[in-house]
């Protein structure tokens, strides 16, 4: 079966070409999915305060903001958003700056 390789000339000149692999990664992306951002329990951040945080940034009502703050608290963590990875970026990095700890993933 003939290599999928990539021709590339080498130093030596054209007359010795050089082979290389496609790269190759276990990592998939898919465009379709949402990226959804997650808030994860610190020693840190009152309860209070992440409840605050949660309203400011994402509109949340009092009571939704407390149970996800609650999910957080108990549960170590809670899903605030979802969407593009573009705003789970800007999500996530709007949540580092009022110092929480927050990462992002495709669901």
């Amino acid at each position: 079966m003939p290599s999928m390789g990539v021709r590339l000339w080498s130093m030596a000149g054209p007359s010795s070409p050089a082979e290389l692999d496609e790269p190759t990664t276990d990592v998939v992306v898919d465009q379709e999915k949402p990226w959804v951002v997650i808030v994860w329990n610190d020693p840190i951040n009152l309860m209070q305060y992440v409840t605050f945080v949660l309203q400011k940034l994402f509109g949340f009502s009092k009571e939704k903001a407390e149970r996800l703050m609650m999910d957080v608290h108990l549960q170590g963590r809670a899903v605030v958003s979802s969407g593009p990875r573009d705003k789970a970026e800007l999500d996530v990095f709007r949540l580092h700056e009022h110092g929480l700890w927050a990462t992002m993933q495709q669901d």
